[in-house]
């Protein structure tokens, strides 16, 4: 059968054509012509051999691949020869690529990839609204008529931060809990990997102890056992049943590292008032139904029970936002930023790629010239260059997502896990198929870059022109004109880069030098919690102070509910009886703290007295004030002894002023000072509070000590988050992302001037290179060395003028679109201007000093012999 037939061979069918030949030259001698005659019309009646059997080669095979397979060893000869341009060409696109790629893979995680939930479109994040907030926490009480009042939600929930005493056998451990309303994970659309959800039942008041644990605490405690529904942890005073396992993807971002989530079963006294603000909404929206028409619905209800009940905070309106917005908030603007800043690195690096490839193709002109007049078409020659340029945009494509796969981890490594709990895209980073796509679109852009630079080369006159003068042919005034304006565009990118990174650097600089209005060297803290148990909590309070006190190098120590710089996440809507004219509520900042705690912190204290031992329940309720809330409420007046009211513990409570402090920075760095009042912790009675230790020696050496000490006083205390004040401060959210955003930025803006100025640096070498007659002709006649230097010069300076003048009118219109990143700087600031200028004018000056110096020192007699 044919299908076992062998193929012929090309020797055979090279045969059978000399045997052809051979006959038509035999009957044509018959006719009379002589041998040498025949032979000559028998080809010609034939035609060409060569292209019959490269016909009959090229029948059983597939022509453009075996073109392509000799484009790709052609190309990889010549990138052999060439190993400089070569590795630097990869090298440079490795380093666009992987910076873009490794931002693109957070924006794409945070930004564009949907949340890990059913449905995310739907999930809106439903809370208050005030004037002094837009996202404000919601009362219980409110969130039980909302719930029941609306129509547009298909299910509404709420949710609040909790912390646990954990007594397990290795001892007593304080862990992160969330404490949610029964239909929660319903309303995600979360389901347990193990074990079961929340029965409605349990989720009333008085309801069972149960718990649903992260995947996370299930495999780090209990070993990922599956025999674990079912059993029993103690948590505080209580008894708690493990009823399920929540999915290893499940992150919920405004919980942060949470371990156990719990019903909402126990309501305290002031949780069932409508004066304490302490719950968090989520809700899924019905079908067709718009987050604005879910805002109007709730803003009438919530219209409806002020007027019945009254609001302490004057007006509240409903905020609805997606839960999208909630989990990135204000990463997004840094996101932005940073892939704004790397996707400029990358068009540098991509025309300075495109600069590399124009002086290499006019290397190559005798080359295109001869294998042009060899016969090869202008298609065939596309073809090879083309091949070229993907082979190096393959290997910078594959260094670049190495390169950004090292970024990503290194990142996501200098986050501290707790606030790495609040932003769960960093763990969702990676190289995904996004993530490629990205890179794959960037280097196929690279590749027709590097193809397209010696293919304008691909004309017939060139060839011509290549031919005649082989590589001693000056390049022509349009080749010069397209380097000087690629290097251009290189410093102008350059500019922008340097001048964000010196704002932001300045916003860094002034975001860590925020006056405190304490001393934040040589203070140790370390997160205590003490049994719900305690028969006196104040007692509690005074032995950890004096036993704490007592250690070696101890100067003094004190307690607070929540640490200075770290959040504004505490709030007190109080009122002035002593000012009945203001009528409307005032929100202040709220600190609970000890009598020893301003001492601590070495905070100055303007008038009055701070707190005592004496200040207990058994003593009429008095507070501080910071400098900030005398001067807004009690401008021209003595704030001592007036009155501060609000609701403690869900009773009225009243406060009288005792003192006045210095204002200390309570809040993120980033958030300016503003009123705030300290209440004693003997009269709030915190069961979780932070301990704040000065010592004479480095902070850091103490904190293991603190430890042990505290355990002593009772095994039953819990202890985490052992840190220095200056480390807490160096890791809160807004130093470490404007720390970030400067040191990538800056990054991005040092490779970017490297490359802006080596750019530089080529065109003028090769502009000397290419006038070294000139320059030769120029000695002879008697022009100076000065005259040399500034010939140069004169054509480096007004190209670095015009980047520099297109980049710093560009780099004004970014700084506005990043205003909101910048602390204490304006966008259009003159000395950042300046030293971006200075920075660019001195390096280009160093770019050019080597060809100006080659071009002073040529020899006449040698430069017009090469000739």
């Amino acid at each position: 059968m044919s299908v076992f037939r062998r193929s012929r061979s090309r020797a055979d069918f090279t045969e059978e054509i000399k045997a052809h030949l051979q006959l038509e030259s035999d009957e044509l001698k018959d006719e009379g012509c002589s041998e040498e005659e025949a032979e000559r019309r028998a080809r010609i009646n034939f035609g060409n051999v060569e292209r019959a059997q490269e016909r009959f080669y090229l029948k059983d095979r597939s022509e453009w691949l075996e073109d392509l397979w000799r484009d790709v060893k052609f190309a990889m000869r010549q990138l052999a020869r060439n190993p400089e341009f070569a590795s630097v060409v990869i090298m440079v696109l490795a380093l666009g690529i992987g910076a873009s790629t490794a931002m693109f893979a957070f924006v794409d995680a945070a930004l564009l990839q949907p949340l890990p939930y059913a449905r995310p479109h739907q999930l809106m994040s439903v809370n208050e609204s005030s004037v002094q907030s837009s996202r404000w926490p919601l009362p219980y009480p409110d969130y039980v008529d909302w719930q029941l009042l609306n129509s547009s939600f298909e299910s509404l929930d709420v949710y609040s931060g909790t912390g646990f005493l954990l007594h397990a056998p290795g001892g007593t451990e304080p862990v992160q809990a969330e404490r949610v309303s029964g239909t929660f994970f319903k309303t995600l659309g979360v389901h347990p990997v193990l074990g079961r959800d929340f029965l409605p039942g349990e989720n009333r008041d008085g309801g069972p102890n149960v718990l649903l644990l992260s995947y996370g605490s299930w495999q780090d405690r209990f070993g990922g056992r599956r025999d674990l529904i079912g059993r029993t942890v103690h948590l505080d005073d209580a008894a708690y049943t493990i009823i399920g396992v929540l999915p290893r993807s499940f992150v919920f971002a405004p919980g942060g590292n949470v371990e156990f989530w719990v019903p909402l079963n126990h309501l305290s006294e002031h949780e069932r008032t409508r004066s304490f603000f302490n719950f968090w909404g989520v809700g899924r929206l019905r079908d067709g139904v718009t987050r604005q028409a879910a805002a109007i619905q709730l803003n009438t209800i919530s219209l409806q029970l002020q007027k019945e009940y009254g609001s302490p905070d004057g007006h509240l309106s409903a905020s609805v936002v997606p839960l999208s917005e909630v989990i990135v908030g204000d990463v997004r603007s840094i996101l932005l930023t940073l892939l704004a800043g790397a996707c400029l690195l990358l068009a540098v690096a991509c025309v300075n790629v495109g600069s590399l490839a124009l002086v290499r193709s006019e290397s190559r002109r005798r080359e295109i010239s001869v294998r042009g007049a060899l016969g090869a078409t202008p298609a065939r020659l596309v073809r090879q260059f083309v091949t070229e340029g993907l082979l190096l945009a393959f290997f910078g494509d594959v260094a670049g997502m190495l390169l950004a796969l090292g970024i990503i981890r290194l990142l996501t490594r200098l986050v501290p896990k707790d606030m790495a709990a609040n932003m769960p895209f960093l763990g969702a980073a990676g190289v995904d198929r996004d993530t490629v796509l990205f890179a794959l679109v960037v280097a196929s852009l690279a590749a027709l870059l590097l193809g397209a630079m010696p293919v304008l080369r691909l004309s017939l006159q060139e060839i011509r022109i290549g031919l005649s003068h082989g590589d001693r042919g000056a390049t022509g005034a349009s080749w010069r004109r397209l380097g000087a304006n690629l290097v251009v565009v290189e410093l102008a990118a350059a500019v922008v880069l340097l001048a964000g990174a010196c704002l932001l650097g300045r916003s860094l600089y002034h975001l860590l030098h925020v006056p405190l209005g304490f001393k934040a060297d040589q203070l140790a803290t370390i997160r205590v919690s003490i049994p719900d148990s305690s028969k006196d909590t104040n007692e509690s309070y005074k032995t950890i102070a004096q036993h704490i006190s007592a250690l070696p190098g101890v100067q003094a120590a004190g307690m607070t509910n929540i640490l200075p710089v770290q959040c504004d996440c505490s709030w007190d809507i109080v009122h002035f009886p002593d000012k009945p004219d203001q009528g409307e509520s005032k929100k202040l900042e709220e600190r609970h703290v000890s009598s020893g705690y301003m001492p601590a912190l070495q905070a100055s204290l303007i008038r009055g007295r701070f707190f005592t031992e004496r200040d207990t329940n058994a003593t009429p309720r008095v507070a501080l004030i910071n400098q900030s809330l005398a001067k807004t409420y009690f401008a021209g007046e003595d704030p001592l002894g007036k009155r501060i009211a609000d609701d403690e513990d869900g009773r009225p409570a009243v406060w009288e002023i005792v003192g006045v402090v210095k204002d200390i920075h309570e809040g993120p760095l980033d958030v300016l000072d503003g009123p705030a009042e300290y209440f004693p912790i003997n009269q709030t009675q915190d069961h979780s509070f932070t301990l704040v230790v000065r010592t004479s020696q480095d902070a850091g050496s103490i904190l293991t000590t603190l430890v042990k000490a505290l355990h002593a006083v009772d095994p039953n205390i819990g202890v985490s988050d052992e840190s220095t004040m200056l480390g807490k401060i160096a890791n809160t959210q807004s130093a470490l992302l404007h720390r970030f955003s400067a040191w990538l930025v800056g990054g991005f803006a040092g490779v970017a001037l490297v490359l802006g100025v080596v750019g530089l640096y080529g065109v003028v070498s090769y502009s000397v290179g290419q006038r070294t007659r000139e320059i030769g002709v120029r000695v002879a006649l008697g022009a100076q060395r000065g005259s040399l230097y500034r010939l140069v010069m004169q054509q480096a300076g007004w190209l670095t003028l015009t980047g520099l003048g297109i980049g710093l009118v560009s780099s004004v219109g970014t700084s506005l679109l990043m205003r909101n990143l910048l602390f204490q700087v304006q966008a259009w600031d003159m000395w950042t201007l300046v030293l971006v200028g200075l920075i660019l004018g001195l390096a280009s000056l160093i770019a050019t000093i080597i060809p100006a110096r080659r071009a002073a020192t040529v020899n006449p007699v040698q430069a017009l012999r090469a000739e």
